[in-house]
This record gives C-alpha cells, sequence and structure tokens, in this order.
C-alpha cells in the first residue's frame, strides 16, 4: 500500500472512530442525570443496542468525556459488557471532574501532531461581519480608510491532533522573538502586525509551540507563503474578483478541482461565513510539508476522504464578498 492510501486510510479511520479518538479519561468525577436521555455506544453515529437510556435520579462515576471541553460524559449503564455508554452531558451535572495526568495533558504535547490546518482570513467580512471584528486596530482602521486590505490575511497556521478535535494547543515553547525583517514581511498579510504583535503572540503561543521544525521566524514566513499561493490561486483571484459582490460556492470548489486536478480537493477546503458574508477559508495540510512553500505543493495529492463540517461553514449557493472599508 503506498503512502497516500496509508495516509488516507489513517484519516478514514479517525473519522469513523471518533467518538474514542476524542476521549480523554476521567480520574474522578460523578454524572448526577437530571433528565431522561438515551446511552449511545457511539454519539457520533446515534447508536443505542438495548435502546439503553439515563434517568433522573440516577448518578454515574464518569469513565471518560470527550474532549476536555467536553459535551459527552461516558458513563457505566447496566452490567453488560457493552453498556459503557456515552450521555449527552446537557442531560444532568457534573461534579468533582478530575482529567487523569495522561488525559489532561495529551493534547499540549509538542510535536504530536498529525496534520496542519491553514487559516485565511477574508478581512473585509471578519472585520464588518464578525462579532469580534469591529474592535480590531486593523478593522477600526478599515473602517476609517486608513487601511485598505483587499487580500486574503493570514489567521493562522495550526498544527493539528486528530485524536485532539480543536482542543491540540498551548504546549510548552518558547517566547515569541520576530526579527524586524520578519514583522515587516508578515505585516502586509498579517495586517494586525501594523499596530503590534499581539496577535500574532497569541497565534504562536496558542498554536506555533506546538510544533519544533520551525522557529517563530520560519514559522510565519512559511505560513505567510502558503496564504500568498492561495491568494494567488484560481480561487483566491475568483474571489478578489468579486469584491463588493457574490460569489458561487459551487466555482469555488470548481475552480480548486482545477487547480490540484482532482474534485476530491474540495475536501481539504472549508468556507466559513459571518451570515451570507466570507469570513475565513481553512485548508486541511497533511504532516509532511516535503519541502514545499504552496498549498498546491504541500497538499499535493493528499485529499481527505470526506469534507469537514464546521456550524459557521457557508452554507447558502451564494456567499457575498465584503469590500474594505464597507461599513464606513
Amino acid at each position: 500500500m503506498d503512502r497516500l492510501a496509508i495516509l488516507s486510510l489513517a484519516t478514514l479511520l479517525t473519522f469513523l472512530n471518533v467518538d474514542n479518538a476524542l476521549a480523554v479519561n476521567a480520574s474522578a468525577g460523578t454524572f448526577a442525570v437530571s433528565q431522561r436521555c438515551e446511552a449511545f455506544q457511539s454519539f457520533k453515529n446515534k447508536t443505542n443496542p438495548g435502546n439503553l437510556a439515563v434517568e433522573p435520579g440516577q448518578t454515574y462515576p464518569i469513565a471518560e468525556v470527550n474532549r476536555e471541553q467536553f459535551q459527552w460524559v461516558r458513563v457505566k449503564v447496566g452490567s453488560g459488557k457493552n453498556n459503557l455508554r456515552w450521555v449527552s452531558a446537557d442531560c444532568g451535572e457534573v461534579d468533582g471532574l478530575v482529567m487523569s495526568e495522561a488525559g489532561a495533558q495529551a493534547c499540549r504535547v509538542p510535536d504530536k501532531y498529525d496534520s496542519y490546518v491553514l487559516a485565511v482570513t477574508w478581512q473585509p467580512g471578519f472585520c464588518e461581519h464578525d462579532r469580534g471584528g469591529p474592535a480590531k486596530p486593523e478593522c477600526k482602521a478599515m473602517k476609517s480608510g486608513a487601511l485598505t486590505v483587499n487580500h486574503f490575511t493570514l489567521h493562522g497556521l495550526w498544527p493539528n491532533k486528530q485524536a485532539c478535535g480543536i482542543d491540540y494547543g498551548q504546549c510548552n515553547g518558547a517566547e515569541l522573538n520576530l526579527s524586524a525583517d520578519t514583522v515587516d514581511y508578515i505585516k502586509p498579510w498579517m495586517p494586525n502586525f501594523h499596530y503590534g504583535t499581539q496577535f500574532g503572540n497569541y497565534e504562536w503561543k496558542k498554536h506555533g509551540v506546538c510544533q519544533t521544525a520551525m522557529t517563530d521566524d520560519a514559522y510565519f514566513r512559511f505560513a505567510v507563503d502558503l496564504l500568498k499561493s492561495f491568494n494567488d490561486s484560481q480561487a483566491g483571484e475568483y474571489i478578489r474578483s468579486n469584491v463588493g459582490g457574490e460569489v458561487s460556492r459551487e466555482q469555488v470548489y470548481s475552480k480548486l478541482a482545477d487547480e490540484f486536478g482532482s474534485k476530491d480537493a474540495r475536501n481539504n477546503f472549508l468556507l466559513i461565513c459571518s451570515g451570507d458574508y466570507l469570513e475565513e477559508i481553512r485548508v486541511s495540510l497533511p504532516k509532511d510539508f516535503k519541502g514545499e512553500r504552496t498549498l498546491k505543493g504541500v497538499i499535493g495529492q493528499a485529499f481527505l476522504p470526506r469534507q469537514a463540517t464546521d456550524r459557521s461553514e457557508c452554507r447558502a449557493e451564494r456567499i457575498r464578498i465584503e469590500a474594505s472599508g464597507a461599513g464606513a
């Protein structure tokens, strides 16, 4: 089996076993049930052999939670060997929860990532329509007309560990100490750097320190290069040529398919919207960059077996592309 097939199989198995992949062991804690709820063998697939349920007034020791910021708890329901079941945390009250040391720290260990996510922002859409946008100094400058941004910008490059879901990050590592040349290289593509390095420092401490293959200078320069390659791609040019108007979601994916030579390329891209307005595009990347510095080179043919989902993903066929300072 070739390397790509192994990668695809491993990714698929992660999706299929997502309940256990995200589990974090608990060394203490109880779950007091306040309403009747189903007890699932797999909460993702909603499987419930035997139609088991928990009832109000029952209290169970917690074996696992689905991640540190949990939505599901795993408890023993009945005496059968397959009766360790997942119950929604909304169905009761958790008390005294303590994560096992291994479980609590597993998502904060550097170099345990199995992939990356590149997040690129459509800055005008973010500034005008995201709840946190207007307070940003670059957004204030765009609204006043002091700054114009008409290209994609860098949100971040995130080492990713499938077993941790969205919780892999905040590893121990060196402080951010960028050279002046690197700051100048970043500024046009991460406009918060015009006003300081607070956001860059946040991204480095949360994500960058979880990889040690690159220094902070190399990490940010590489992220900018990947961003620029998307900005100049067929899909990026299509979006930028329709500022102040609309694009077709399917046309964006079609242009990605043309660029990468496969319709499966869409599986590595997720469009994020605020309402009908484009805010961000997230790109799934393999762990090994192979010495490449463009998205096409890094991804190659390593396409995911299916597209990720997000509650903020763009669902409408027509997506609006905000212009810089449009809310002024």
